[in-house]
């Protein structure tokens, strides 16, 4: 994505949009991606993302059983994602901030 920006400097997809979804891109400094797929409307995308990285930083890259680029095999961490995915889902598509 970086690559094909027509930016000089860009750090690839943030966020590309069509008329059926949105396909928002998380990228943290140690190139870890993050993709969420919403409805057009979807507002707190952003928010949710930097949840995740925030819910991965803590109960997987903490696990001393983890290793990077492995399936996330944490209890915890399935939780706590369906938790902040549900808080997500139940602001709706007109969430607060629009």
């Amino acid at each position: 994505g970086s690559q094909l920006s027509p930016e000089l400097g860009s750090s690839g997809i943030e966020m590309l949009e069509t008329d059926t979804f949105k396909l928002h891109c998380f990228q943290t400094l140690t190139g870890i991606k993050f993709v969420v797929l919403a409805d057009p409307k979807q507002t707190g995308i952003d928010a949710l993302l930097r949840k995740i990285y925030e819910i991965y930083s803590d109960f997987a890259l903490k696990n001393p059983f983890y290793s990077l680029e492995m399936p996330i095999r944490c209890e915890l961490f399935d939780q706590n994602l369906k938790l902040a995915l549900e808080a997500a889902e139940k602001a709706g598509p007109f969430g607060p901030g629009s």
